[in-house]
C-alpha cells in the first residue's frame, strides 16, 4: 500500500495527470493559457507536498535516533562502577519521601 501512495505522490505520476487533464481540456475546447496555468499549479503543488511529506519522514528518523542514543546514554550513566544501576541508599531514601 505504501509503495502505491509514493507511486501517487511522484512527481513524474502527477506531470503524467496533469498532461492528460491538459490534454482532455484541449479536446474540450478550454482555453490553452487556462490549461497550462491549471497543469502548472498541479505540479507546483505535488512537489512541494511531496518535499514536505520527506523532509517529515527523514526529520521522525532522525528524532527516534536521538531519543534512542539519549536512552542509550542515561542507561550507562546511571549504571555505576559497582554495578547498582546508580541506586543507594540517599537516592532510595528521596524516591521514598516522593512517594
Amino acid at each position: 500500500m505504501k509503495a502505491f501512495l509514493k507511486k501517487l505522490a511522484s512527481r513524474k505520476f502527477l506531470a503524467a495527470v496533469a498532461g492528460f487533464i491538459a490534454g482532455l481540456a484541449m479536446v474540450f475546447g478550454l482555453d490553452e493559457s487556462i490549461v497550462s496555468s491549471v497543469a502548472g499549479a498541479v505540479v507546483s503543488i505535488g512537489s512541494v507536498v511531496t518535499y514536505i511529506i520527506t523532509e517529515g519522514c527523514i526529520d521522525a528518523a532522525a528524532v527516534g535516533e536521538a531519543v534512542q542514543t539519549v536512552q542509550e546514554t542515561v542507561g550507562l550513566l546511571s549504571t555505576s562502577e559497582d554495578g547498582t544501576d546508580g541506586e543507594t541508599e540517599e537516592t532510595t531514601a528521596f524516591e521514598k519521601e516522593g512517594e
